[in-house]
This record gives C-alpha cells, sequence and structure tokens, in this order.
C-alpha cells in the first residue's frame, strides 16, 4: 500500500515488509545521511563522493536545496534514515526546465523496491514542477541501477570510456535522461 501525503511524504511496505516513508530531507536528518553514506563511501564502488560531510556542512546543503527549489528526500526504513534522492534544478534560465538527479540506499535499504518507489516520487515532483529532462549518470558495472533506470522510461544519451577506476578497473560512465515530451511552461 502507498500513501500521498499532502506534505509530499510518501509512505509504503517494503518486500521485506519494513516500513518506508519517503519525505523532504530536514536539518535534523544531516546525522543519519552521514552516517548511511559513510558506508558506501568505505565500499567506494557506486559513489561520486569521497569524503562525507560534516553535520554543519550537511545541514547547509539541505537548507540550500530548499532555499533553491530542489527536491531533496530521504528514504526511511523503520525509522531510520538510510538513503536520499534529489534533483538539483538547472540554475541558468536557458537549463532551469532540466534537473540532475541523484540518489544513493545503505545495503539496508536495498533489494526491497525502495529504488523504484524512489524513482517514481521523483518522477511525479519533477511533472509537479513542469521539468522537460531529468539527466542523471551511472556507471556501466551498475547493472541494477541501469535497470531500474531503463524501466522508468530513461535513455542512454552518452558513454565516457574508462571515466571512473574503480576496485582496480576501469569503468565507464553511461549519461542517461528521461524526457518528460511537453512544452515549456513560461511563467
Amino acid at each position: 500500500m502507498t500513501t500521498l501525503t499532502h506534505l509530499g511524504s510518501k509512505t509504503f511496505t517494503a518486500k521485506d515488509h519494513s516500513k518506508i516513508i519517503l519525505r523532504p530531507a530536514q536539518k535534523q536528518d544531516a546525522k543519519e545521511i552521514i552516517y548511511s553514506v559513510s558506508s558506501i563511501i568505505e565500499q567506494g564502488t557506486y559513489i561520486q563522493k569521497e569524503r562525507v560531510r560534516t553535520v554543519e556542512e550537511e545541514e547547509a546543503f539541505i537548507e540550500e536545496m530548499k532555499e533553491s527549489g530542489n527536491m531533496y528526500i530521504v528514504v526511511e526504513v523503520n525509522g531510520a534514515v538510510r538513503g536520499i534522492a534529489r534533483v538539483i534544478r538547472g540554475e541558468l534560465e536557458m537549463k532551469r526546465h532540466t534537473g540532475l538527479f541523484r540518489t544513493w540506499l545503505h545495503e539496508d535499504a536495498q533489494g526491497k523496491g525502495i529504488g523504484k518507489k524512489v524513482m517514481e516520487y521523483t518522477l511525479a515532483w519533477c511533472n509537479r514542477e513542469y521539468l522537460h529532462k531529468l539527466c542523471l549518470t551511472v556507471f556501466a558495472s551498475n547493472k541494477v541501477a541501469i535497470s531500474l533506470y531503463e524501466k522508468a522510461g530513461f535513455v542512454t544519451e552518452g558513454i565516457q570510456k574508462e571515466q571512473a577506476y574503480l576496485n582496480g578497473a576501469y569503468d565507464d560512465e553511461l549519461f542517461m535522461a528521461y524526457f518528460f515530451n511537453r512544452k515549456r511552461k513560461d511563467v
């Protein structure tokens, strides 16, 4: 069962019966976000980040995202923050119709069908915000993520060959995009 509240939260039950809440990030989430991302950084595989932000940096980032009108949500698994998703809109007027998507899930949250729900939430947010195009990058070796994105309707726009060096091997980076197929809404 999935419910969407007026506050922009989405609640559902994962495949393993965990209670999941997708909701806008708040400053008080900073410590849990840092805790969860630190284990992913240690793995050094599918996240383009080499150090964890400080609590103050994360709190400031959450506020900046809010003030800029960007999407920044947390993934709560049984009451604990175990992932995030965000969309950063193009800053220039000529690119304001685009967004850059980033997401990660702690290992505790993987394989439970949460990624699909995060994608649905994100696409609904982009639709509500009248984005025309949502972009992302993903490493070619991340087959699970690529499959999720393709099922959601993303297409590959380009490949940067051997762009990253991960765990002793070069990996390609794919540029993918989702097109909402609508004309620009002039304000």
